[in-house]
Formats: structure tokens, C-alpha cells, sequence
């Protein structure tokens, strides 16, 4: 007779609980049985907003017949309704089931504030997929939706909403998003990019009553007497442990609820365990799955009987893409510890913000902001968990790639404890023994380990670790793109173009697998822009754009918008220029010439990006692509016209190179000009493509930039004339965009390239390759199919539709915007020495 094993709730934390248990010894020895409420078996509750996309069956957490072939008796839509440790059963309505152990996995339940009106119709909250199914039924005819709540739930909820093509928004009593997890410049920076996606962000405010709208369905009365109506809200505002079950039947609790557990997760009653978001350990509440797949094999070793595995708290980081932005918290991220001291680095242009804790002595990391940039996630993640020694200036590791970076965190540095998965306990020392074992790529790694299958933050460590230990062995790395693409850019790049293949979803169908990620979907966008010149947004290349793209705009720190119309060569007639003026001044827009020769227009907000733009090309102007991996522009001294050493004609070359490649979208930005003699006054040797006017001709001078990382540019051939110049350019350029990684500039990507500098003039100059005319038809096909973004945008309803005031907004988000008057010109207002000025 087997002794009797019974879990409440089969969630992931449940499911996790199963599969440890069922790989130990002592499970012969008993039978499982699992109860959970819901019709649906175990599933991704991480990824619950691409329910919606993907359907039940991807978010499964096993095979349905997993259960049957482990001899589990699985108990689907039965609630259990009673638990009484006096007779050791349990009690549903179909009956009671004793039980010689039991382990609670009940979860939690959402908190809804006591609002009145919580209860009218289409008012939701977010936590299961028949809550998700409800949901849908309501935005069905909907025009908006509010969540209510600012934390991480309640921005994958208003995710799911935008994914239903509702207009989001996000009401979040606190004065900032995700205040638990991000301080004031971080939350400050993830509302401004939320809100340029199109989610509108309302902060300190208090809902008191919710009634029936007037224009929508419903409308949310707030504390400081404004409103806001919309057609349906969902409760997004935190959880709370689903004790009930224990506090009748008497098991202590912690002070704030939650079932108190000990180091083996057993409650005050010896035969019963709880764990996940329902438990509570030394008075506190983990909220994260990693936390509860320690807790289920503390409680596995405590009833198998295999000792010393105790659950000890767990680490609270988290890096996650929240409606595409990144977001990444690490330990005290607050400086809470005494004499903790702060390093921050904020990039106002690129929109990226980080900040590390270290101790008093500047030696350990203490804990990590990022948003905008979760690339160095990872290495601040395993300095924190391991107590390795920080740089001797640890804001080195805060700065973009460069001379004063700090070089990467190797796996060789990593001691063989080091956490890599905390979700499923994977170390660094348990990879290398699978790859003893005979597991030989990352595949079979995370098959062995499951390592990256819980949250998936550890994905980009664990292939790291993994390509170390495989060049150790003196295997060949596997370079993919990533796990849903076994190809390199280039590969893809051959795929999509001798196919024909036009959309991400047919590319995805024939060469891919699973649903894309926020690395193959841009490096994707860019491709298939190279070759077919379609507009970005179009519904098949849409939600493949990063921020500036969807919006064909670059936003700016405080939420708004610039528009940078092209000026070709910097040559501009009068009446153009005082059409900028007029925009300008009628939009209260800051006007500035840039290094680029183009005049900047920056404090557009959403709304107004297509009326600006229907003027602007009215008068004759099209879109620069400042927002683009794409052309930016093309710089020019005055040249023979007017100069008296210029000795060709760099305005007119300048021009014809712009207008040439102005479409092209490539791996990275590209920047390019034309001076008129070696005196080099439009600094052509800092440039992706440099030309100097000679007396015979023109130098060309490719792959260099400016930046964070200089490189000038390499003389790659002399004397050209015209059409020798820009058929160089042609193959030089496509060649880059055919072969270059993804977000590669073209400085790196010849310092990469193999044979180098020598082997791209062989191939460009010398068509080692034989295929010099494909690469230049290539480049034709792009210039015969150039259109102004902007204009073929504001002709399409459809399109300018992403672009409309949100609905019901009670005044202009102009209002919201903080502007002062500094040199003539409306600039945003800004912080010194604590005042804004």
C-alpha cells in the first residue's frame, strides 16, 4: 500500500513540486495526487499576456499526458473546499481524500482595492486565463481599457490589453511605476517610454468610486475630484498569499497573512508543507516563481527524506521586457543598506538608465537598477550573487562598450557555485557536469537542466557559460541568432532574399520555431527592410519595431517627440527654411542645427507628429530616418562652389549620396560625408563612408565613427571618378547589410571581418566574389523603391490611426508636459540642486 502524497493547487510552483519529486527514489513509495481549481493543468503564468497570441496549449507547463505516464492522479476543476489535520484529509465536493502527507500550493489571490463599484460589470482582474477569456469578451466592441496598478502585473496586463487593440492605460496610486523595484529617475524613464508606446501613465491617483461613463461604459472617479472613463478596467494592483484553507484549519500564520513554514517548508503541523506565493518564511513573502521553485525542493528533500536541502530566502532580482521596454532590478536596489554609496549613468538620447549600490567600500555590488538596457543584467546579476570583487571603478561597469568600459564578466571567472538559473537551482558546476555526460549545445543543456525555462532571465548567462565550456573542449560554438533562429544574421539574410520570404510569421514557419524574441524581431525588421523596402508600418512589420520606429520618431527624455526632416547635402533654400520657422513657432517646437547639417525639431507630442509632418511635406520635405537603423545623413563642406581650395564639387555629391541611399536600412545607423579638399572640413574620416575630393577624382574612405568608441575611417581606394565612387559605395554598403550581426556598426564589423581591410577591397574593388553586379542590382532595387515614410503614413487612415489622441483624454498631454523658457526657445524643465528650473 503506498502512502498517500496530496498537493493543493497546480500551478507552476505545484508542477515544479511534481517533477522534483517524481525524480527521487522515495517516489515509489508514494501515490501523488494534485487538485487544482481551475479546468486548465498547469501553466505559464509568467507569460500570461501571450495567452492571447499563442493560445492554452504553448503556455503548458507538460505534455497532458505526463501525468498519466508518472502515475499521477491529477484532479482538474475540483476546489478543495476544507483541510483538517485531526483526521488528515481533505474535502472537496466530490468527496474526501485522506492523505499521509500534504504539501499547500495554493497561490495567491489578486488584491482589489475596496473601491465601490469594483463589482460592475466589466471589471476584471488579471491572474487566470479564464480571467484573460473574460477579458476578451469585454474588448470586443471596446475602444480603451485602464489597469489599475503600476507594478509588474499591472504593466503585463495593460500589455495584454494593447495586444487586444484597446488603448491602454495605467492608473498607479504611488508616484511612480514599479515603485518596489525601481527609484525615482528609473520610474521617471520607464513612464516616458511606456507612454511613447502608446499607454497613457496617470500616477498618485486614488480611485474612490467607480459608476457608470457617460461616453464609455465606466468612468473612475479619483480622490483629487478629476475622472477618467473607459470601457473596461482590470485590477492589477499586487497579490496577497491564499491562506484560507490553513487559517481554518488552525495552522499559524504570519503576521500579514501567508502560511508560516519552516527552513524545510513545514508548517506548525509536522505532515503539512506550503509553498510558494501562499507560504510565508521568517515573515516574509516572495512574489516571484524562482523563490517558489526553492520552496518546492526544500519541501521535496524534507518528505523524501533526503535532508540538507533548505530553503534559505532567495535573491528578489528580476529582468524582465515590460510592453518592450527593458527592466532590470537587482538586490537592494534602494540602498537600504547602511553606508551603501551609488553610482548612476543616465543617457538621455538613447534613453537608458542604470545605477549601481556598492558597499562603504566600493567593493561588492549591492544591488543594480537598469531600464531601457538590460544587456549588463547578467554580469551585475552573478557580481551580486557571488560576491565577486567589483572593478577598481566600478561605473565602468554602468558605460556602453568602449575604451572605458569594463570588459565583459567571463565564465572563467565564475566559481563552479555560481548561480546561473535560480528558477530550477541550475550552478555553473552542475552545466559542466550535463556537458560531462555528453550534452553538447545549449539545447540539451536546458534539456538536462531546465535551466532558462522558468522566467527565462538567465538565457544570454547560460549561453555564455555554455560556448565557454564548449571552446574549452574545443567544439565549434553554435553562433544563432537566437534560440528560435539556428542561423546567423547573414544566414537569415540569404534565406529571406533567395526566398522571397516577406513577413516575420513566414519566415518564423519555414526556418524557425516558437514565437521570435526582442532579439530576432528587430534584427528581423532590419532584414526584411533591406530587401523589399516596405513601410515599417505595415501590419505584418509593425510590432517587429523598437520605440523610435513605430512611431517614426525619436523620443526625447521628458515623453515627446522629434521631427528631423532630411536636408539634403545641408543645402536648404529660404522658403524652406522659413516653413521650419513657421512649424516651429506654431508648435512651440525647439529648433536646432545640428552637427549633421539638418535643423532638429524636438517637443512634439504623439498626436501632433502627423500634423507637423503634413506641413513639413507639403512644403517639400521628406522624413530624415533619424529614428532608423538607416542613412542618417550626409555632411558637406561648400566645396569648389564657393571655396577657394575646394577642387570638386562636395554640395552636389553630398546630395546625390543622400538622396542614393536614403532609404537603406541596415544593421546599424549609418553616417556619411563629403568634403570638397583634404583641408577635411565635413570630417569625412569619422564617417561610415568618407569621401575627400582630389584633383583627380575622389578618396573613399569606409568604416569609421565617432561615439562612445572612435575609429577612423581606412583609405580604401583613390582617384575615383564619379560612377567608380559609387559603385564602390553600392557594394561596400550592401556587402555590410548582407554580412553584418545585428546592431553591428560598421566600424566592428570590418575589425570582425575576416581577412579585414584586404579582403574588402578584394571583394568590393577586385568582385573577388563575382558578386559585384548582384550586390549593386541589390542596391538599385533599394533606390528604385524608396517612399518618404512620413507622407505614405499620414495618406493611410489606418496608419495615422497609431498616432490619435487617446480617447476620452480630459486635456492635451501638452499639459502634462513641464516646459520653461530658456534663450528664446521652449525647453524642457529641469532638476538643479534640487528645484526645477
Amino acid at each position: 500500500m503506498k502512502k498517500r502524497l496530496l498537493i493543493v493547487g497546480h500551478g507552476m510552483v505545484s508542477q515544479h513540486f511534481i517533477e522534483q519529486f517524481l525524480a527521487t527514489p522515495a517516489a515509489a513509495e508514494w501515490q501523488l495526487q494534485v487538485f487544482g481549481e481551475e479546468p486548465h493543468a498547469a501553466y505559464d503564468r509568467v507569460h500570461l499576456s501571450e495567452y492571447f497570441a499563442k493560445g492554452a496549449d504553448e503556455l503548458l507547463m507538460a505534455d497532458p499526458d505526463f501525468y498519466a505516464l508518472n502515475g499521477v492522479d491529477l484532479h482538474l476543476n475540483e476546489q478543495v473546499l476544507a483541510v483538517d489535520p485531526a483526521s488528515r484529509s481533505i474535502r472537496t465536493r466530490r468527496g474526501e481524500y485522506p492523505y499521509d502527507r500534504l504539501v499547500l500550493a495554493t497561490g495567491s489571490y489578486p488584491f482589489v482595492p475596496p473601491i465601490e463599484g469594483r463589482d460592475l460589470p466589466h471589471c476584471f482582474v488579471y491572474r487566470t486565463l479564464d480571467d484573460l477569456d473574460a477579458i476578451r469578451t469585454s474588448a470586443t466592441g471596446a475602444r480603451s481599457g485602464v489597469v489599475v496598478g503600476g507594478g509588474l502585473l499591472g504593466l503585463e496586463a495593460a500589455n495584454a490589453l494593447k495586444n487586444l487593440g484597446l488603448n491602454a492605460e495605467v492608473v498607479e496610486f504611488a508616484p511612480r511605476l514599479m515603485p518596489v523595484q525601481l527609484d525615482d529617475p528609473a520610474g521617471s524613464l520607464l513612464r516616458r517610454k511606456i507612454e511613447a508606446l502608446g499607454v497613457q501613465v496617470h500616477t498618485e491617483k486614488a480611485t474612490r468610486l467607480i459608476q457608470a461613463g457617460e461616453q464609455q461604459r465606466l468612468r473612475m472617479c479619483f480622490n483629487d475630484d478629476t475622472w477618467l472613463e473607459t470601457d473596461l478596467i482590470v485590477f492589477s494592483a499586487g497579490i496577497r498569499p491564499q491562506d484560507q484553507l490553513a487559517r481554518e484549519a488552525g495552522l499559524t500564520l504570519g503576521e500579514r497573512g501567508g502560511i508560516a513554514v519552516d527552513d524545510h517548508c513545514c508548517t506548525s503541523d509536522a505532515l503539512i508543507h506550503a509553498i510558494g506565493e501562499c507560504a510565508v518564511w521568517q515573515d516574509r513573502h516572495f512574489g516571484l516563481v524562482a523563490p517558489g521553485y526553492s520552496m518546492a525542493r526544500a519541501a521535496v528533500a524534507a518528505i523524501a527524506g533526503q535532508g540538507g536541502v533548505k530553503f534559505q530566502g532567495a535573491d528578489m532580482s528580476t529582468k524582465l521586457k515590460l510592453l518592450g521596454v527593458d527592466v532590470g532590478s537587482i538586490g537592494d536596489a534602494h540602498a537600504a543598506t547602511p553606508g551603501a554609496q551609488c553610482y548612476r549613468f543616465h543617457n538621455e538620447l538613447d534613453g537608458t538608465y542604470a545605477k549601481l549600490v556598492v558597499d562603504a567600500d566600493g567593493k561588492q555590488l549591492l544591488g543594480a537598477i537598469l531600464v531601457g538596457d538590460n544587456a549588463g543584467y547578467d554580469t551585475l546579476l552573478q557580481y551580486h550573487l557571488n560576491g565577486l570583487e567589483l572593478p577598481e571603478n566600478p561605473v565602468s561597469l554602468l558605460l556602453p562598450a568602449g575604451e572605458s568600459a569594463a570588459p565583459p564578466l567571463s565564465a572563467d571567472r565564475l566559481p563552479d557555485t555560481a548561480s546561473i538559473c535560480s528558477c530550477h537551482n541550475v550552478t555553473k558546476g552542475d552545466i559542466q557536469e550535463v556537458m560531462n555526460d555528453g550534452a553538447v549545445n545549449l539545447a540539451e543543456v536546458k534539456a538536462a537542466t531546465r535551466a532558462a525555462t522558468g522566467c527565462g532571465g538567465c538565457a544570454a548567462m547560460l549561453k555564455s557559460v555554455v560556448e565557454a565550456e564548449l571552446e574549452k573542449r574545443g567544439v565549434v560554438v553554435d553562433r544563432s541568432l537566437c534560440e528560435h533562429f539556428s542561423f546567423t544574421r547573414q544566414e537569415l539574410f540569404h534565406l529571406v532574399r533567395v526566398e522571397g520570404i516577406r513577413t516575420f510569421d513566414e519566415l518564423l514557419h519555414k526556418h524557425g520555431k516558437g514565437g521570435g524574441c526582442e532579439i530576432c524581431k528587430p534584427a528581423i525588421a532590419s532584414i526584411l527592410a533591406s530587401c523589399w523596402n516596405e513601410h515599417v508600418l505595415e501590419p505584418a512589420h509593425v510590432s517587429l519595431q523598437d520605440t523610435n520606429d513605430t512611431f517614426m520618431a525619436n523620443m526625447q527624455k521628458n515623453g515627446t517627440y522629434s521631427v528631423v526632416p532630411r536636408i539634403p547635402g545641408g543645402e536648404i533654400t529660404p522658403d524652406m527654411l522659413l516653413v521650419i520657422g513657421q512649424v516651429a513657432k506654431k508648435y512651440n517646437l525647439y529648433t536646432k542645427i545640428t552637427g549633421g547639417q539638418r535643423i532638429d525639431l524636438f517637443g512634439a507630442t504623439l498626436d501632433e507628429l502627423p500634423l507637423i509632418w503634413e506641413e513639413l511635406i507639403a512644403a517639400g520635405f521628406e522624413t530624415g530616418h533619424a529614428y532608423g537603423k538607416s542613412l542618417r545623413t550626409v555632411k558637406s563642406c561648400v566645396g569648389s562652389t564657393w571655396c577657394r581650395y575646394g577642387v570638386q564639387d562636395s554640395v552636389s555629391m553630398a546630395i546625390y549620396l543622400e538622396n542614393r541611399y536614403k532609404g537603406l536600412r541596415s544593421p546599424h545607423k549609418i553616417k556619411m560625408a563629403v568634403s570638397g579638399c583634404t583641408r577635411e572640413c565635413a570630417e569625412a574620416q569619422s564617417k561610415d563612408i568618407g569621401v575627400i575630393a582630389t584633383e583627380k577624382g575622389w578618396n573613399l574612405f569606409v568604416c569609421g565613427n565617432g561615439g562612445m568608441r572612435p575609429r577612423h575611417a581606412d583609405l580604401f581606394a583613390t582617384d575615383l571618378n564619379d560612377e567608380q565612387l559609387v559603385q564602390a559605395i553600392d557594394r561596400v554598403l550592401m556587402f555590410y547589410v548582407r554580412t553584418a550581426d545585428r546592431l553591428q556598426r560598421t566600424s566592428v564589423w570590418l575589425e570582425n571581418l575576416e581577412g579585414g581591410l584586404a579582403y574588402l577591397k578584394e571583394v568590393v574593388l577586385e568582385d573577388s566574389l563575382g558578386i559585384g553586379a548582384e550586390l549593386e542590382s541589390q542596391m538599385q532595387q533599394v533606390v528604385d523603391t524608396y517612399q518618404c515614410e512620413w507622407k505614405t503614413a499620414i495618406n493611410d487612415p489606418q496608419k495615422r490611426k497609431r498616432f490619435r489622441s487617446y480617447v476620452n483624454a480630459a486635456e492635451p498631454r501638452r499639459a502634462h508636459i513641464q516646459m520653461i523658457e530658456e534663450r528664446g526657445q521652449l525647453i524642457p524643465a529641469r532638476e538643479v540642486a534640487g528645484e526645477v528650473v
